[in-house]
């Protein structure tokens, strides 16, 4: 049983410094796409991360998006609805741009540039236009842009960029039909708490979608169920931090979803670990290597560890920082360690740590890169492969070897010279959670 009249597009807009929100997507894609819960057809979930989810990427998308739900028209009986319903979750940063002469909203996709805007980002104005020509008369909009870290100093002149949760526009659209929704992660002076597996307010997502806290156990979950989940459960898990912004009181409430693979009782969570919230936003984010990792504090986002040679900042001098601990804000440019293992950071925060992949060849395999080159070679697809890898921050394209298994095997033996196998396992825990043997 297929819930075939769900339609979703999950992107994530950033990621370079928030990579939390890289798994949030993930992890609302998958459950929608989840056989014993909400059971949307695997086709009609478009997900984009990272470099994918460009201003041209997500534009695309949503015409795609408007194409395929023209018809809405299914031959189901047992569904209380038989028009398309549509899901678009957006994960990353929103600004409110202030100029001498005007006011401009704007959602921040991977590879935005503060000096051009207009065509690196998305308006509040073009992103309502591409929502206004969806037809599917029940839509439902989660914006999830406030977080921890952003644009830093990297702001272009006479400009002012301040945060903000939802675009003004999309507002408007509420009044423009009953099966309108928008939620949106925090309030306007507040930011968004990452955590483990899911942020806060995707946490609260998910455990909706798996019935949680539904109003009727009758197997489906309706838009209020998941609103009014957000509302209760995220300011508790953030000390009274974070509320959710609920716009639906003209709409009708909606199904949404099922949330038992068409059964009324739930299934339970999609995962198996206890959550944890960050104690405050930017406290948590990824770690990139053994001892090296992205913080945010109130400067913004930099890099701080202990170093084994000089870092060169933007191109500049290179500072001696063998042995000693040290820290630099994240640049306009590029960082670089100059000696020692390689550490590069670029200007859009993509991060590689190690030297290129090569020299490992020679290297006696432990016991558990043995056991993991076994896992990705036997349960991976190509495509997982290459995600896996970007998700690492290793480059697909400079790992030796013919075919899954030769790249697999230098992958574990490179992460395996830099004492990095455990990124590969707590990747495996998160994406995999079918592999029991990690």
């Amino acid at each position: 049983m297929q819930f075939d009249q769900g339609h979703a597009l999950i992107i994530i807009g950033v990621g370079a410094d928030l990579p939390n929100t890289v798994d949030d997507a993930r992890g609302l894609a998958d459950i929608l796409k989840d056989p014993a819960r909400c059971v949307y057809p695997p086709d009609q979930v478009l997900l984009l991360t990272g470099q994918n989810a460009t201003r041209e990427a997500i534009l695309t998308a949503l015409d795609t998006l408007a194409q395929s739900t023209n018809t809405p028209t299914y031959q189901s009986t047992s569904l209380p609805t038989s028009q398309s319903i549509v899901l678009i979750y957006f994960s990353g940063h929103g600004y409110q741009v202030s100029s001498s002469f005007s006011d401009v909203y704007f959602l921040m996709p991977y590879g935005y540039d503060v000096d051009r805007l207009k065509t690196t980002a998305i308006s509040g104005t073009e992103f309502t236009a591409k929502l206004r020509a969806i037809p599917a008369q029940k839509l439902l909009v989660l914006l999830d842009c406030c977080h921890a870290g952003g644009v830093g100093d990297a702001k272009a002149p006479g400009l002012e960029l301040t945060k903000a949760p939802l675009p003004p526009e999309a507002i408007d659209l509420l009044t423009e039909g009953r099966g309108r929704v928008l939620v949106a992660s925090s309030q306007e002076d507040e930011k968004s708490y990452a955590g483990k597996p899911y942020s806060a307010f995707t946490l609260a997502l998910i455990e909706a979608l798996s019935g949680v806290g539904v109003a009727k156990q009758d197997g489906y979950v309706r838009v209020a169920d998941v609103a009014l989940h957000t509302r209760q459960v995220v300011p508790g898990r953030t000390n009274d931090q974070q509320h959710p912004i609920l716009h639906f009181e003209h709409a009708d409430n909606f199904v949404l979803a099922y949330y038992a693979g068409g059964d009324t009782q739930p299934k339970g969570l999609p995962f198996d670990v206890e959550p944890e919230i960050e104690p405050e936003p930017g406290a948590w984010t990824v770690v990139h290597g053994p001892q090296t990792k992205i913080a945010g504090d109130v400067h913004g986002p930099v890099l701080s560890g202990q170093f084994a040679g000089p870092v060169a900042v933007g191109g500049g001098e290179a500072v001696d920082m063998r042995g000693s601990q040290g820290t630099v804000y994240k640049p306009s440019g590029q960082v670089e360690q100059q000696f020692g293992d390689r550490i590069t950071i670029s200007a859009d925060g993509d991060i590689l740590v190690g030297a290129e992949p090569g020299e490992e060849l020679d290297l006696a395999p432990s016991p558990e890169a043995t056991r993991l080159h076994r896992i990705l070679s036997d349960r991976m697809d190509l495509e997982e492969f290459r995600t896996l890898c970007f998700d690492l921050s290793v480059r697909y394209d400079s790992l030796r070897g013919e075919g899954l298994a030769g790249k697999a095997r230098q992958l574990v033996l490179f992460l395996q010279k830099r004492e990095a196998l455990p990124r590969l396992v707590e990747w495996l825990h998160h994406q995999r959670p079918d592999i029991r043997d990690v």
